[in-house]
């Protein structure tokens, strides 16, 4: 198990160089300079080279990277051109309500579908099974943002059972049980709008396994011996079937990221996504690469989590290494 390990760690390595590679110099190719907006109109051309000289802004782009690596390797991503403020405080003032966003859709998402997928599986080809299947291919062919569009116009302007955006009620003064509901009530419908395509995804998966293994030797042993339903599907056909949804769940984290861009928007949901629209906006370099580096950093921690996880519920996949 070291050695697996090991070996996915240093894997690691070359593909983090790689990302900051492609990030550094796909933002480089931008044009203009992320200093415009810090320079007074009336500067002349000629301190304006001086002073973007003095930024390193004209050194060679290699020796800008190397500039910029060697800094983000100790956690220093540089100073925000928009606001001044350090890029890695900035960060973090911001991931933790992205976090909260994205742990609550995965939370909606294995609620609803586990029980889904375990009943699809059990009744494959029956009249809900189609009518699910038809529900889903829709579902998935429908972007984010139209989900999340149709989500506040349905419950938050129409019924409004929730609020429209935000991460609290402005002007509230709520404590203890009060500010959590009141945060709760906010989170629900961006959270849901991440959830809708994954839940049909997830489910899918699990009835595809369970509807497999429930026609195996093994489990028709298992009913000739007389052993109950419930166990038969819960320790034997759910632990099986679920196993796949390990690698699934892993590879649904960076989409579910990049979701959260257009998400955070449309619900002005104070987040990392709401962040890199406002860095991109004021053409914060800066801000926007510490930004996407950091998300890589964190889709390639979940993804190592993820198969030293799958790594210990089966152990072919380490005796393979």
């Amino acid at each position: 198990m070291l050695r697996y390990v090991l070996h996915r760690l240093l894997i690691l390595i070359p593909v983090l160089i790689g990302i900051s590679v492609v990030v550094f110099f796909l933002i480089k190719l931008q044009p203009g300079d992320p200093f415009v907006g810090m320079i007074a109109p009336e500067t002349t051309p000629e301190q304006k080279q001086e002073l973007l000289r003095q930024a390193g802004y004209l050194d060679p782009i290699w020796i800008q990277y190397l500039r910029w690596a060697s800094h983000a390797f100790v956690g220093d991503f540089g100073y925000s051109t928009q606001s001044g403020a350090p890029v890695l405080m900035l960060i973090q003032e911001r991931i933790v309500n992205t976090v909260l966003l994205a742990v609550s859709s995965l939370f909606l998402t294995l609620l609803i579908a586990f029980p889904l997928g375990i009943y699809l599986g059990l009744h494959r080809g029956g009249k809900v099974d189609t009518a699910i299947s038809l529900i889903y291919f829709v579902v998935v062919s429908v972007p984010v943002f139209f989900i999340a569009i149709l989500l506040v116009k349905v419950f938050a302007m129409n019924l409004k059972w929730f609020p429209v955006s935000g991460a609290t009620t402005l002007g509230s003064n709520y404590s203890g049980v009060q500010h959590l509901l009141d945060v709760l009530s906010h989170l629900f419908l961006p959270a849901m709008a991440l959830a809708v395509a994954n839940i049909g995804i997830f489910s899918r998966y699990l009835r595809s396994g369970i509807s497999e293994l429930i026609n195996q030797h093994f489990v028709k042993a298992l009913f000739a011996r007389g052993v109950s339903r419930s166990r038969v599907i819960f320790p034997h056909l759910v632990k099986n079937a679920a196993r796949p949804l390990i690698t699934v769940v892993g590879m649904e984290i960076p989409s579910l990221l990049s979701a959260t861009l257009l998400t955070e928007i449309i619900f002005n949901w104070p987040g990392i996504g709401r962040l890199s629209f406002d860095a991109i906006q004021a053409r914060d370099y800066s801000l926007l690469m510490g930004i996407v580096l950091f998300l890589a950093v964190i889709t390639l921690v979940t993804n190592f989590l993820v198969d030293i996880l799958y790594a210990l519920v089966d152990p072919r996949i380490r005796l393979s290494q």
